[in-house]
């Protein structure tokens, strides 16, 4: 089993879709010349900023974003994940979509985001996601890409729901994506520990590109994007700067642990 770089990429995306893909272009090539094979972009990377403005945006945007990861993963020679962004899904909303590309700029999954974040948060703020989000409903893939192993795809909110993950287990995923827009509130207490936990449960890798800092207004988002492995040791953390959180993840590693502990296969899912 061989062994690749990961990359999470830390962004500050901003109502600004030029400077959005300018900032993201310039994270995947740093990257790619750090030795990185798998980069993965945050939720909302190309767009974060006032709902309404999003749906305006949200045709062009979609074939936008889906170019842009085409060519960024072509001209870098990286297997790249990106999303959510959003597409077009019937008056007045949108799908949050997360996509993988090969090195070659084939889509080899999509993935639209099924659970959305409608909250009240104790600080005052108010989410209300599925007022313009549309959810998907069909369970996350996993692919396999030759010399990375399989990838399942997630997005954010997504990382609260176990099941979703043992989903993406059970089709025999070795990483587990999530790209995330985590709020600033809910992330210093709730991101680090959701994600080791979807890493140990599944013994597998987790990379979770992040958003951080200002957005927009007083839209805030925790930072913190990480690479976990299946013990559920953090192996990178970007901090709250636009970055990377790159470390190697090691296939071979990823076996040895489900053989010392071997939880997926003691599971006895008929008295659920």
């Amino acid at each position: 089993m061989g062994s690749f770089l990961a990359a999470a990429v830390q962004l500050t995306s901003t109502p600004d879709p030029d400077a959005n893909f300018a900032a993201a272009e310039e994270q995947i090539e740093l990257a790619a010349r750090r030795g990185a094979e798998l980069v993965g972009l945050p939720e909302n990377f190309a767009f974060m900023g006032d709902e309404q403005r999003r749906l305006e945006l949200a045709p062009a945007l979609a074939e936008r974003c889906s170019r842009f990861l085409v060519t960024m993963a072509r001209r870098y020679q990286v297997t790249l994940v990106g999303g959510g962004f959003p597409v077009p899904a019937g008056e007045g909303h949108s799908f949050n979509r997360a996509e993988l590309v090969s090195v070659e700029g084939q889509v080899l999954a999509r993935y639209d985001k099924i659970h959305l974040f409608d909250v009240d948060l104790p600080d005052g703020h108010t989410y209300r996601e599925s007022a313009t989000v549309t959810p998907g409903n069909q369970l996350p893939p996993v692919a396999e890409v030759p010399g990375l192993g399989r990838i399942g795809l997630s997005i954010c909110y997504d990382v609260r729901f176990p099941e979703l993950y043992r989903h993406l287990a059970g089709a025999g995923a070795d990483v587990l994506m999530v790209p995330a827009a985590f709020t600033a509130f809910t992330g210093k207490d709730h991101w680090q520990v959701l994600l080791q936990a979807r890493a140990i449960e599944n013994t597998a890798y987790v990379v979770a590109p992040a958003q951080t800092g200002v957005n927009h207004d007083r839209r805030a988002t925790h930072g913190h994007a990480l690479v976990i492995d299946p013990w559920g040791t953090v192996l990178a953390d970007a901090g709250v700067a636009p970055g990377l959180a790159v470390a190697p993840i090691d296939l071979g590693h990823a076996q040895r642990v489900r053989a010392q502990m071997p939880s997926l296969q003691h599971r006895r899912p008929a008295l659920f």
